[in-house]
């Protein structure tokens, strides 16, 4: 799993259960961070979890461009 540092980019940050492929959800939601700190907020989301249960993914939010 490649890790961002600080970017100008915004980026999605997931927490990820290994066995099941989901996403970790709360109420039905799937927990979900934005951030332009993917590293940082990995990083807290993995406080305390099991590595080998527990993944983050980081997906860059690309801009939109006007049509």
């Amino acid at each position: 799993m490649p890790m961002m540092q600080g970017t100008a980019r915004a980026c999605m940050v997931r927490l990820i259960d290994r066995r099941t492929g989901a996403a970790h959800r709360i109420n039905g939601t799937p927990l979900t961070l934005y951030t332009r700190r993917p590293t940082e907020a990995a990083a807290d989301l993995m406080q305390g979890r099991d590595a080998r249960i527990w993944e983050v993914r980081i997906e860059p939010i690309e801009a939109e461009v006007p049509r």
